[in-house]
């Protein structure tokens, strides 16, 4: 294995993480994706990285003009001043009288000219980072799949001796059947960048590391995005890659019977599915124990992709809880998910920024409909979330997850989530009907944790906070997902708009 030292960063921070810190220094490597992948950027901040580092760097670019080049660096904000552009042009410029005679096919001269004008402002510059752009070019010279690997073959050997990182940038748009696949045996590592569209919203991106000689690499796809300012890269989650000592003690939401229904509060490490139908409760419950959090001085985020950040912060305020104060002085983040233009990759690189650099200990995703919406390949949803959410634990993070049920009342369904698998603790919100009036009840019914109550209470809701009845013990229907009071009338609370 090669040292960090002897490594070469590329300039985009998640690929120097997957790559566990760049480069092998003085290598051949291959880039290849279809048009639009992101090469050109990549291509392009892996050049500008070494010339922040005071090396020499040389792009060749055979399909693509300067001009062109200097329009996609401009659209990130880059300046290319220092990077060495060459470019050939038209086969005239580049073969003067070559292209006349008659004794050669006119590409056997094309390719070995071509290389020759290469190789020759290579010997002439001697920079520490080149990028040629593209083989689709040498390959259509070339004509067969022998001719081009053997001038790989030479290109490797050429630039062996001058300990010049170079990266082989491949569009693949020549067919399937003419693509040399030994080429990547050529090469000292291979990435491959990958452009997804789906059926609605913005195209997706993902990259991976196809091999690396010499390097432990993360192996796997990597979610990416092509922004203003460069291309960004989510390197994939690995749970056991991550862990922090941490007590294991409750979370407390302020309201004492909300507490005991999990035996004191859920607790550090563990996360919470509050499931229920729409307007049962879920998040008003979320933003008690957040609020409470930062009451104690902790650093609370919440991802919501459901509502707005105005509308939640009134929906709190009408409870009597001031969000807005911890948002000013930093101990609470909110940050507003767009389920269509946001990939799973790039949200749980968002998560663990908020655990790894703002200390986040509470975290809150509203709501997992919307997290489900974000991930199209709903096989991979459940393996997903359970690293993230495995991440989280080892962390430290108490966790919870909003999951709205289908319908108006709901049922005793959770939907496609098998709720076992990702929660420690479940509390289950209801409407329930008794003196014509509908009414709210939550229970919880799992708690890996420790103990928990079974039975089921009221939930009041109003602009005095949250309130919790004592156990209702008369019920029918619960097992239907609409259960109905029977009791005595006395055990329930007042109305909410009685007081």
């Amino acid at each position: 294995m090669q040292t960090e030292s002897s490594r070469v960063t590329t300039g985009v921070q998640g690929l120097d993480t997957i790559l566990s810190g760049g480069l092998p220094q003085g290598r051949l490597y291959l880039l290849e994706g279809p048009p639009g992948s992101g090469k050109t950027t990549l291509s392009l901040q892996f050049l500008l990285q070494g010339l922040k580092q005071g090396e020499r760097c040389l792009y060749v670019t055979l399909s693509e003009t300067a001009e062109e080049l200097r329009e996609v660096a401009s659209a990130h904000g880059w300046s290319l001043e220092g990077l060495h552009l060459f470019e050939l042009g038209s086969a005239e410029d580049a073969l003067g009288n070559g292209r006349l005679q008659s004794v050669l096919h006119s590409w056997e001269v094309e390719l070995d000219e071509t290389v020759k004008l290469v190789l020759g402002e290579v010997d002439r510059i001697r920079p520490n980072r080149v990028v040629f752009d593209s083989l689709s070019e040498l390959r259509l010279l070339a004509q067969d799949s022998l001719r081009y690997r053997r001038q790989i073959l030479a290109l490797k050997q050429f630039f062996a001796p001058k300990s010049a990182t170079v990266l082989l940038v491949d569009d693949l748009t020549s067919g399937a059947d003419d693509r040399d696949g030994q080429l990547h045996s050529l090469c000292h590592g291979v990435i491959s960048l990958e452009r997804l569209t789906l059926d609605f919203g913005a195209a997706r991106r993902r990259m991976q590391v196809q091999k690396l000689r010499g390097v432990d690499f993360v192996a796997g796809y990597h979610d990416i995005a092509i922004r203003t300012g460069g291309l960004e890269v989510f390197p994939r989650l690995i749970a056991s890659h991550h862990h922090d000592d941490f007590g294991g003690e409750t979370l407390g939401s302020g309201v004492a019977e909300i507490d005991n229904l999990l035996g004191g509060g859920p607790l550090r490490g563990t996360s919470t599915l509050l499931t229920g139908p729409a307007g049962s409760g879920k998040t008003n419950v979320a933003l008690q124990y957040v609020w409470a959090a930062c009451e104690r001085g902790e650093r609370c985020c919440i991802f919501e992709f459901d509502e707005r950040v105005g509308t939640l912060l009134a929906r709190a305020k009408a409870l009597d809880i001031d969000l807005g104060s911890h948002l000013a002085s930093g101990l609470l983040e909110i940050v507003q998910i767009d389920p269509a233009e946001i990939s799973p990759g790039e949200f749980s690189w968002n998560v663990r920024k908020a655990v790894e650099q703002r200390g986040c200990s509470v975290l809150v995703i509203d709501s997992l409909n919307g997290y489900v919406a974000a991930m199209p390949q709903e096989k991979q949803l459940m393996l997903q979330l359970h690293e993230m959410l495995s991440y989280l634990n080892q962390k430290g993070v108490a966790t919870f997850l909003i999951n709205p049920q289908h319908g108006l009342v709901g049922t005793m369904s959770t939907g496609n989530l098998n709720v076992s698998y990702i929660a420690d603790a479940v509390i289950l919100f209801r409407f329930f009907e008794a003196q014509g009036r509908i009414r709210k009840a939550i229970s919880v019914i799992k708690n890996r944790g420790g103990a928990h109550e079974d039975t089921i209470r009221e939930l009041k809701i109003n602009g005095k906070g949250l309130a919790l009845s004592a156990p209702l013990n008369e019920f029918k229907g619960i097992l239907t997902g609409t259960p109905e009071f029977v009791g005595d009338s006395a055990s329930l609370l007042a109305h909410p708009y009685a007081g």
